[in-house]
C-alpha cells in the first residue's frame, strides 16, 4: 500500500471537469498538498494508506468554490447603509465611513472575518479588490486562504495612498513581497473607469502586458455610469478600455449589467472574463447581467458576491442559486443556465479568469488539493436524484462540513482549525460601536 497524507471518501465525487460528471461511491487521494488520485472508495481502501482517513459517506465531494469578486475588509460595513442606490451609497456612506475608518487594522479585521465566513461556506479561493491590499495578502496568506490580491488604483486620495502612481508603486511592492508565496497571486485592481483616468489606464495596460498579469476592474455596473461616461469620454466604457488595449483574455469585467450585442460581440472576440455579482447587483437595482447571451458567445463567466456591505453576504451557494434562477428569468428560457454550468462559474471559470485553472478550480490529478465535502442527507434534501441539481437549488452553505487548501483542513466538522470565532467576533462589535458612532 502507498503511504500518503489524507484519503477523503464521499458518497460522491463532483469534479467539474467533464461538465455534469458525478462519482458515485469516490474518494480524493491527496499528498503534498495535491491531488494524487480520484477512484473509487473500495479500489481506494487497497491501494493508500493514509495519515488521515476522513470519510464523508453521504456526503459529495467537490472543488472549493472561488469568490471571483470581492471587497473582503468591507465585511465590517455589513447592513451599515441599506436600501440605496449605488451611487448614493457610496458617496453618503460607504466612502466616508472609508475616509474615517479604513487603515491596517480595519482591513485586517475585515479580511479575517470574510475568510471566517467564506470557508464556513466552501470558498478555497476569493479575488480582492480593496485598500492596504498587503493586509490582505497577509492575512488570508496565515489563515491558509488562497487568495488574489487587487493591486488597487484609483485617482483620489486614501489613507493607503495619494495619487495613481502611488498606488501602483505600492501594488507593484507587493506583487514581488509574495511572489513566492503558493496561496497568493496579484492582479491588477483599477476601480472603475469612472475613478481611474486615462494616464494610469494606459499604464495599467502596459505593466499588465509586460508582467502577464490579470486586470480586475467595475465595468457597466448601472446605466448610470455608462451614460455619464457617453457625456464625458464621447464612448461607452467599454470601447474606453479597448482603446486602451485592456480588452483580452487578462481582462475580469465586474458587474457588465449594460452591455450591446456588439459589445457582447466584442468581449467574445477579445476573449475577455466577466464576473457576475447577482445579489449584489439586485440589492443595488443596478441591473442584469445578460448571462445566458454571454456563455452562448462563448465568453468565460465566473461568479462572485461583491462585498458584504452591498451584498450582505458572502454565500457562494446563494449566489449560484440567483444566478441560475436570474438567468431563466432575464433570458425567458427555464433551460439557461442549468445546475452544472452555475457551479461551473462558481469553480473552474474563476479559476480561469484569475489565470489560476491549472491548479485550482476542478478535482483534478496534479491540481492543488482545494476541496470540500457538503452534506446531501437530510429531510430538506431528500429524495436525491440529481446530486448537482441538489447543491445549486436545495443547499445551503451550512451544509458544508470540510474544507481543505492545498490538502490542509481549514474547516473540520463545521468548525474553523486556524481562526479563533471567540476573538474575531469581539473585535467586530468593537468595529460595529465605532462604525455606528460616526452613523
Amino acid at each position: 500500500m502507498e503511504r500518503i497524507d489524507t484519503l477523503i471518501h464521499g458518497r460522491w465525487v463532483i469534479p467539474v471537469d467533464p461538465d455534469d460528471s458525478v462519482l458515485t461511491d469516490h474518494s480524493v487521494a491527496v499528498n503534498d498538498g495535491r491531488i494524487l488520485d480520484i477512484l473509487p472508495t473500495e479500489a481506494a481502501r487497497e491501494r493508500y494508506q493514509a495519515d488521515t482517513v476522513v470519510d464523508r459517506g453521504q456526503q459529495a465531494i467537490l472543488p472549493g468554490l472561488i469568490n471571483a469578486h470581492t471587497h473582503a475588509a468591507m465585511n465590517l460595513m455589513r447592513g451599515l447603509a441599506d436600501d440605496l442606490p449605488l451611487m448614493r451609497w457610496l458617496k453618503e456612506h460607504i466612502w466616508p465611513a472609508e475616509q474615517t475608518h479604513v487603515g491596517p487594522e480595519f482591513v485586517h479585521d475585515g479580511t479575517l472575518s470574510a475568510c471566517a465566513e467564506m470557508l464556513l461556506g466552501g470558498v478555497t479561493c476569493f479575488n480582492d479588490m480593496y485598500f492596504f491590499p498587503e493586509v490582505t495578502a497577509r492575512t488570508a496568506s496565515q489563515v491558509g486562504m488562497r487568495a488574489s490580491v487587487g493591486m488597487i488604483v484609483i485617482d483620489f486620495p486614501s489613507a493607503y495612498a495619494d495619487n495613481p502612481r502611488e498606488y501602483l508603486d505600492k501594488g507593484l511592492a507587493l506583487r514581488d513581497e509574495r511572489r513566492s508565496d503558493p496561496l497568493i497571486s496579484t492582479v491588477f485592481a483599477p476601480h472603475a473607469p469612472y475613478t481611474v483616468g486615462d494616464e494610469a489606464l494606459q499604464r495599467i495596460a502596459t505593466l499588465a502586458g509586460e508582467l502577464d498579469a490579470p486586470v480586475h476592474m467595475h465595468v457597466h455596473e448601472t446605466a448610470f455610469e455608462v451614460a455619464d461616461a457617453e457625456q464625458q469620454h464621447g464612448k461607452r466604457p467599454l470601447a474606453r478600455l479597448a482603446e486602451h488595449g485592456l480588452l483580452g483574455p487578462s481582462l475580469m469585467a465586474v458587474h457588465m449589467t449594460q452591455l450591446l450585442d456588439e459589445e457582447i460581440a466584442l468581449l467574445a472576440e477579445s476573449n475577455s472574463n466577466v464576473v457576475h455579482c447577482p445579489e449584489s447587483n439586485l440589492k443595488l437595482a443596478s441591473g442584469f447581467c445578460p448571462v445566458q447571451k454571454l456563455l452562448d458567445a462563448g465568453i468565460n463567466v465566473a461568479l462572485g458576491t461583491d462585498g458584504a456591505a452591498s451584498n450582505n453576504d458572502l454565500d457562494m451557494f446563494g449566489e449560484m442559486r440567483t444566478a441560475a434562477l436570474l438567468a431563466k428569468g432575464v433570458a425567458g428560457d427555464a433551460a439557461a443556465l442549468p445546475a452544472h454550468q452555475a457551479l461551473r462559474m462558481a469553480t473552474l471559470n474563476g479559476a480561469r479568469a484569475l489565470g489560476l485553472e491549472r491548479d485550482i478550480g476542478s478535482l483534478e490529478i496534479g491540481k492543488f488539493a482545494d476541496v470540500i465535502a457538503v452534506d446531501l442527507a437530510g429531510i430538506d434534501t431528500e429524495p436525491l436524484y440529481h446530486p448537482l441539481s441538489q447543491l445549486v437549488y436545495v443547499v445551503n452553505r451550512d451544509r458544508v462540513s470540510d474544507v481543505w487548501v492545498a490538502g490542509r483542513q481549514l474547516v473540520r466538522e463545521r468548525a474553523l482549525t486556524t481562526i479563533n470565532p471567540d476573538e474575531l467576533m469581539q473585535r467586530m462589535r468593537g468595529w460595529q460601536q465605532r462604525l455606528q458612532a460616526q452613523a
